[in-house]
């Protein structure tokens, strides 16, 4: 079951009802627009006890169009790479 922003805005409502709604939404936008704006920066994004997003470049190459075999340049471009911290590692696989 994948979290949608929709949900983690119900399960912050449901953990904190003195927050208003409204609250909550600029408070999760402001967080999620801070990520990307470091991403797009090349910097890293690190959260404790989770893990740490960062950008790798994948280079130039020539691929192949699998219908029709016809060779196609791809040009370069910044992908997103996640790392677990240990701690996540160790919960996923019950080691605690």
């Amino acid at each position: 079951m994948a979290i949608v922003k929709s949900k983690l805005l119900k399960q912050l409502l449901n953990n904190y009802p003195n927050f208003l709604k409204k609250d909550l939404e600029k408070f999760t936008d402001i967080i999620l627009n801070e990520i990307k704006r470091s991403l797009k920066k090349g910097e890293r994004v690190e959260f404790r006890g989770f893990g740490v997003f960062s950008t790798n470049i994948q280079k130039s190459r020539i691929s192949r169009n699998p219908q029709t075999g016809e060779k196609i340049h791809t040009p370069e471009k910044r992908t997103i790479h996640f790392k677990m911290s240990k701690e996540l590692f160790k919960k996923l696989n019950n080691e605690e």
